[in-house]
């Protein structure tokens, strides 16, 4: 069973978002680690760029997948995780600790669109039946 972190928000797509005042990080789910595997690279978005909710923004690539990672929030990115670049494993020795990226977000509404840990775990559970 994926590890899910109570006071984290989720996203469909396996994004996990912790709010701390105006910013957002941003990583992956444990479940979306282990789907993957083990993660080689990890390509970064630019720092100062605006992204629009929804937009793809990263991506990640293991042994046996590349996969996108999709902005959950509107906002432009303040800060990158530069740790991934020469440890992309890191991601997968503790992808909670270890963010992707960290957003400034500018459409506070949106976050009424992520789900909780909860939502996300009945959600997980449905994909492994």
């Amino acid at each position: 069973m994926s590890n899910v972190i109570a006071e984290l928000k989720y996203t469909n797509k396996h994004e996990w978002i912790k709010i701390e005042g105006g910013k957002a990080y941003i990583g992956i789910t444990d479940f979306a680690q282990e789907e993957l595997g083990e993660i080689v690279y990890v390509e970064l978005p630019e720092i100062g760029e605006i992204f629009e909710a929804d937009d793809e923004i990263a991506s990640l690539e293991s042994v046996k997948a590349a996969a996108a990672m999709y902005n959950p929030l509107s906002g432009k990115v303040i800060e990158v995780n530069e740790s991934l670049e020469d440890a992309p494993e890191l991601v997968n020795d503790d992808p909670y600790k270890n963010f992707i990226y960290v957003l400034e977000y500018s459409n506070p509404s949106e976050l009424d669109e992520l789900i909780n840990a909860d939502a996300y775990t009945a959600f997980i559970e449905s994909l492994e039946e």
